[in-house]
């Protein structure tokens, strides 16, 4: 039987291949998923995402399903027990932003009403397209990902770099970065 071909960073792990083939560049609506990413993607800098995504449950129950109203609200003792959490990544510096973030990401929602409406908007409401032939094609940032940046630090979020908000941007489908000979890149287009 002949495997379908994956975009190849997708390829060394089975964690990276599912979360391939389920996930990453499905446009996202969902306030609650798009908090997830960010939370996420503000972990991952400076690590492996593999890293991530197997610490991904751990960090769902840490941050209470990643529900941004409950995160917005943890206090100092929550802090430190993020920190004695030896199944997430116990950055003092990540853990007060994702803290800080969930206060800005209702800011936002009350401001937009939505995060998602605010979001979307980088991207003119609708996905990128892109038609990478090559994973060496793809940028780690852009024109859109360095306004989101700037606009997301500007309201006070931590931990939102051009090149994480790119990732983001991937994850959440407002780019579609699967390479042309990725079977997900046409399966992608269709959402």
């Amino acid at each position: 039987m002949i495997r379908a071909k994956r975009c190849g960073w997708a390829e060394s792990d089975p964690f990276l291949g599912e979360y391939h083939d389920r996930e990453w560049g499905v446009p996202v609506h969902d306030d609650r998923k798009l908090f997830e990413f960010l939370i996420l993607e503000g972990a991952q800098a400076g690590l492996n995402w593999l890293i991530i995504l197997k610490r991904r449950d751990a960090f769902r129950a840490a941050f209470e399903g990643f529900d941004p109203n409950k995160t917005a609200k943890f206090s100092s003792a929550d802090v430190r027990r993020l920190l004695a959490n030896r199944e997430i990544i116990r950055n003092r510096l990540k853990i007060d932003a994702a803290v800080t973030n969930a206060r800005r990401f209702i800011s936002v929602q009350e401001e937009f009403g939505s995060f998602n409406d605010y979001v979307w908007r980088f991207v003119g409401g609708k996905p990128i397209k892109h038609r990478f032939r090559s994973m060496s094609s793809i940028p780690a940032k852009s024109k859109e990902s360095d306004r989101m940046s700037e606009d997301l630090k500007r309201r006070g979020f931590k931990f939102v770099g051009s090149t994480i908000c790119y990732a983001f941007m991937q994850a959440t489908g407002m780019v579609n970065d699967h390479i042309t000979t990725c079977f997900r890149y046409s399966e992608v287009l269709g959402h």
